[in-house]
Order: C-alpha cells, then sequence, then structure tokens
C-alpha cells in the first residue's frame, strides 16, 4: 500500500526587501528550489516584488513585519508604543523587550496559551495596536497583489511571542487566513556551530512556537 503523499513547502521570506535579494528569490524560484514567498509590504521594493510575484504566477504569502523599518498603517501619522521616537519598529530584540514588559498594546486578548500572561497587561494607551497594523499590512498586501495571501508568517517569528500570537490568530481567521508557519527547529539547542546568542534566540522562539499551537489551532491556522 502507498503511504500518505507529502507535499514539500518552501517558502522565501523577505521577498521585497530589497532588490537584489528578489532577483534571488526568482531566480530560485523558476529553478524549482522555492515553491512560495512570503512579501515584506514595508519593504523598500515591495512594490517591484509585487510586480515580479504577479509576472512569475509565484504564491505569495504576508510577510508581518513588526519589528524592522516603518509601519504602513495608521502609526505612521503619530505617536505608538510600536515605534521609537524616529519613527521606526523597535527591532528584533527591542519588540520582543517591549510586549514581554507590557508596554506593547495586544487589543481582544483572552487566553493566548502562552507563557507570561500576567506581564502582558499594557501600561500605555498607544494609539495604534499590533492587531491594527496587522490589518493594515494584510489591506496592503491586498493592495500589491489584488487577492489575498497564500499564508501568513512572521518577520523575526513576531507571530508566537506571547500575547501576539493571539491577535495574529483572531486576526488571520477574520481575513480568512488558514496557513502560517509555525518555527520548530529539531535539534536547534545541540547545534555547537550557534554561538551562544543565537543558538539562545532560536531556542526561545521554539519555546513560544510550542506554546502558540493552541491559539493558532483555535483559530484554524495550520
Amino acid at each position: 500500500m502507498a503511504g500518505p503523499r507529502v507535499r514539500l513547502v518552501v517558502t522565501a521570506d523577505d521577498f521585497g526587501y530589497c532588490p537584489r535579494r528578489d532577483e534571488g528569490i526568482v531566480e530560485a524560484f523558476l529553478a524549482g528550489t522555492v515553491t512560495s514567498v512570503s512579501l515584506l509590504v514595508n519593504g523598500a521594493a515591495a512594490e517591484s516584488a509585487a510586480e515580479l510575484a504577479r509576472r512569475h504566477s509565484i504564491p505569495t504569502g504576508l510577510h508581518a513585519n513588526l519589528s524592522e523599518g516603518r509601519p504602513v498603517g495608521p502609526a505612521r501619522q503619530g505617536a505608538s508604543s510600536l515605534l521609537s521616537r524616529e519613527g521606526f519598529f523597535l527591532g528584533k530584540m527591542g519588540f520582543r523587550e517591549a510586549v514581554a514588559a507590557g508596554d506593547v498594546a495586544l487589543p481582544q486578548v483572552r487566553r493566548c496559551g502562552c507563557r507570561r500572561m500576567h506581564a502582558l497587561t499594557p501600561k500605555l494607551s498607544p494609539e495604534v495596536t499590533v492587531r491594527e497594523e496587522l490589518e493594515a499590512q494584510l489591506s496592503r498586501f491586498r493592495e500589491l497583489l489584488g487577492r489575498d495571501p497564500t499564508h501568513v508568517d512572521g518577520h523575526q517569528h513576531v507571530h508566537v511571542l506571547p500575547g501576539v500570537c493571539q491577535v495574529f490568530a483572531e486576526s488571520l481567521q477574520a481575513y480568512g487566513v488558514r496557513f502560517t508557519r509555525l518555527p520548530l527547529e529539531r535539534g536547534v539547542s545541540g547545534c555547537a556551530w550557534l554561538e551562544d546568542p543565537a543558538r539562545a534566540f532560536a531556542c526561545t522562539v521554539e519555546r513560544d512556537a510550542r506554546a502558540a499551537m493552541g491559539p493558532f489551532s483555535r483559530h484554524g491556522l495550520w
């Protein structure tokens, strides 16, 4: 008896980051080594990347970004706990620290199934929330591609952070998105070739991803 069929999906993230990177991603797709891409709608080359995706019929999802560059939503026009004083996102570790400290608004968070929920009560009342920026990026994706994303994952794995995972799951369910990435990297803790900070970060991401499985599955994400 034949075994179950398995489909291998190889997704290139950061599509739209810059033209040179996009050229390499398209080359990999045409060669058959990449099967889909995730678009940074706030990337410097987002519009040209969207054109490449349309031209080559590349399956394209959203690479939701809350940590690098500038927002696409209403936070561009005012102060927000998502941003530095200069108007940029807080960075890979800066965003994580702000979430853990409760300095980022996470509206309508109920039961995340993640750790450290006691630290997630917002201390501030910012004008713009994680949910609003995520939904603005989903809308921007529709503007650029003329359709909904095939999937949504998180730049620098922000989508599995405690509290953020619930907002992420609820928003994607509302937009009819069914697929995301669960960054579970087997054996990462034993990778001696990784420097200690990189290995510690990867292990933290894996722990958060396991905790995010509950919210994702409850909202129909695969």
